[in-house]
């Protein structure tokens, strides 16, 4: 049987099993994902990184608070993990641990499905998922004006370098919608248990492409202003289906589609859970 995980602080309402259960399945593929928490400490990220490689398990997806723990704990990472300074992907190879990031291949992939690239884009977040996110933007075939907002900018300074980003303070985000093609949240606001993101709607630019990366609820209050608009709104089940692609292929199977009956079963676990 071939065996990954997901592990994170907390990460039992991770939707990964699911999405690599549904690929495994319809492949005929003997394979188990399961969903492992893992404290937010270094000596208990080696000890159960360790014991997974031990069992046998091919690799892990890493989510919070992990991201960063992941890369300096790995012998050696992919391009993209050492200029993002984050993994989200753990690869148990036989001569050591690979650090990897698909954080920024799932926000490449939704970028090419825009109707042409953005000139310019706002990205709110300095988290993991944030790093992802502007080295994306920053590679791609034309890399837009990129602006970065923190609540505390100190954080965004820090990361601003993977893309050549403008801080600004967060009190002048309402001031960027104006000219932002793509406004992209990668803060935790408007997830369920968080208050809301805090953003001017009436500003929006025309034609502009907003992207949240909260999936629970489905539809935060930033989406819905979106749409409200007319605008078109990017949930964070995209960007989870496309970032759980490169770890499947890696470490189950070969077949990992992105499509409607995905979202949908994704979409039936978020509705149970009252998301």
């Amino acid at each position: 049987m071939r065996r990954a995980a997901v592990i994170g602080w907390p990460v039992s309402h991770s939707l990964s099993p699911l999405i690599h259960t549904t690929w495994a399945a319809r492949e005929g593929v003997n394979a188990r994902y399961e969903a492992i928490a893992v404290e937010p400490s270094d000596e208990a990220f080696r000890r159960r990184i360790n014991e997974l490689r031990a069992e046998g398990y091919a690799g892990v997806n890493v989510t919070i608070p992990h991201k960063q723990r992941a890369l300096k704990f790995a012998d050696r990472a992919s391009a993209a993990a050492t200029a993002i300074g984050a993994a989200n992907m753990l690869t148990f190879a036989a001569d050591g641990v690979i650090a990897e990031n698909s954080d920024a291949a799932a926000i490449s992939a939704i970028l090419k499905t825009l109707p042409a690239p953005p000139a310019s884009a706002l990205v709110l977040g300095a988290g993991g998922a944030a790093r992802g996110i502007l080295f994306a933007l920053a590679n791609g075939a034309r890399p837009p004006k990129i602006i970065l907002a923190n609540r505390t900018r100190a954080r965004a300074e820090e990361i601003a370098a993977i893309a050549n980003a403008d801080v600004i303070d967060w009190s002048q985000r309402d001031d960027a919608l104006d000219s932002a093609d793509l406004v992209i949240n990668a803060t935790s606001l408007g997830m369920k248990g968080q208050p809301p993101l805090d953003l001017d709607d009436h500003r929006f630019k025309d034609g502009a492409v907003i992207l949240d990366i909260v999936y629970s609820p489905l539809e935060t209050p930033l989406l819905a202003a979106a749409k409200a608009r007319g605008l078109r709104a990017i949930d964070g089940l995209e960007m989870l289906m496309r970032q759980a692609v490169p770890g499947y292929r890696a470490w189950l199977g070969n077949k990992a589609e992105v499509d409607a009956d995905l979202r949908a079963r994704l979409e039936a676990a978020l509705k149970a859970r009252g998301s």
